[in-house]
């Protein structure tokens, strides 16, 4: 009698792609801007299409932009992991919660899942410079840990401010960490806190470990991301993130 071999559970990467980057003062949204001769986003989505335990991408993006995406990022630069690109909301979390539930059709319509045992990374498009190591250190430590978050230890002194810009404290710089992406977490954790968060209406939240915190008893894991790990969101950050890319070639 030959053994039945377990379905191997599916994990699936978030790409967030529908800011507008206000700040980059571009005459487009900073994640379709050049870097090194590829969009922005291009990049991101890269880091995933080369990281063997990631099977799916969804890209989530503006409605407007869902014909480019497909046409120009998509089908140009053949990433064939990513299986949805899929509308966002007006903010972040809203976004996010299309994203989960595009993931949870595809787990359950596709691949008949239910979501046990697989895991869900979240990224902003705007981080091209995520690698394989960033993304095996988040994985390992979600399933330790069931959630997680790419961080690093602040450099600079960090003062805590009043309304009109006068000291209030200053926190110890060991205990203060600045927050990446991408976050990984459970399938089930990470859907239903989010689901929580969408029926009480609730919108005070910046990341996805605020979600998971606030709907469950599950505290992240502060992975190590890397410095390199930059958020494009003004010109200067662009201008080293091409610095870091041409170092790499």
């Amino acid at each position: 009698m030959t053994a039945t071999v377990p379905e191997k559970k599916r994990n699936i990467a978030i790409v967030l792609s529908a800011g507008r980057g206000n700040r980059m003062h571009a005459d487009r949204p900073k994640q379709y801007l050049d870097l090194c001769g590829r969009p922005v986003i291009a990049w991101s989505l890269y880091a995933f299409e080369g990281f063997a335990d990631v099977d799916d991408v969804i890209l989530v993006t503006g409605s407007d932009d869902i014909d480019y995406c497909r046409s120009e990022i998509v089908d140009r630069y053949g990433l064939k992991k990513v299986r949805s690109i899929v509308p966002g909301g007006t903010e972040r979390y809203l976004s996010v919660w299309e994203g989960l539930k595009e993931a949870k059709r595809l787990l359950n319509d596709q691949y008949g899942q239910a979501g046990e045992g697989s895991y869900l990374f979240i990224h902003d498009g705007a981080r091209p410079l995520v690698d394989d190591g960033i993304l095996e250190r988040c994985l390992a430590d979600a399933r330790q840990y069931h959630a997680c978050v790419a961080a690093m230890p602040v450099k600079d002194t960090i003062r805590i401010a009043d309304d009109n810009a006068f000291s209030l404290e200053t926190p110890a710089r060991r205990s203060v960490w600045q927050i990446q992406t991408p976050q990984v977490f459970s399938f089930p954790l990470v859907y239903e806190s989010y689901r929580k968060l969408i029926d009480a209406g609730a919108a005070d939240v910046t990341d996805d470990a605020m979600v998971v915190e606030r709907e469950s008893s599950v505290r992240a894991k502060l992975t190590e991301g890397s410095y390199r790990n930059l958020k494009i969101t003004t010109p200067e950050d662009l201008e080293i993130a091409q610095m870091w890319k041409e170092r790499a070639r």
